[in-house]
């Protein structure tokens, strides 16, 4: 390994540090999750911690529900997907609008910058615009040295105001997906 492979391995493992800590920070107690390399870090911290409840979902929409009924029964949550499964969402979205109940998304783009499977670029595409017609109001981080700033301030929004709150975590900053 050399030098700049080295620095580039240490930023990012800080980012996704930043990402953890700001949910831990934010005293959010369960972290709702499809399966994604891009939050591989904070799903094993997640399940490492025994103050959060990780719960795997068989699909996005489930996390809408799960993170309304954590805020029902008094705890907080945070929604961890890929932006391919935004769509999946989409009425469930309602939900938190119309009762208030305030949703803290991270999103992992694809479908962006060195994306090389098709099937990720029309959802890309659509993600902010689709979220923000929903009315999740969106913070979009490109460079590791923003992530944690950026998501205790949507924690902060999502929990202090009852907002509906996404960080769309840029495919630049997660970087590469190379298919194996």
């Amino acid at each position: 390994m050399n030098a700049v492979t080295h620095a580039a391995d240490t930023a990012a493992v800080a980012w996704k540090d930043a990402v953890f800590a700001a949910l831990k920070a934010a005293d959010v107690r369960q972290i709702h999750y499809v399966p994604d390399a891009g939050h591989a870090r904070a799903i094993s911290l997640a399940h490492e911690d025994p103050a959060i409840r990780a719960v795997v979902l068989t699909t996005e929409e489930e996390g809408v529900a799960g993170c309304a009924g954590a805020w029902l029964g008094g705890e907080r949550a945070a929604l961890l997907m890929q932006s391919s499964g935004v769509g999946n969402c989409i009425n469930m979205l309602s939900l938190m609008e119309n009762c208030r109940f305030p949703l803290l998304a991270l999103i992992t783009m694809r479908g962006e910058w060195a994306e090389f499977n098709p099937w990720q670029v029309p959802m890309s595409r659509a993600t902010e615009p689709v979220l923000t017609a929903m009315g999740v109001r969106c913070f979009r981080v490109d460079r590791p040295e923003d992530v944690g700033d950026v998501v205790t301030a949507a924690a902060d929004m999502a929990f202090g105001a009852e907002q509906a709150v996404a960080v769309l975590l840029g495919q630049r900053l997660i970087g590469r997906k190379v298919w194996k």
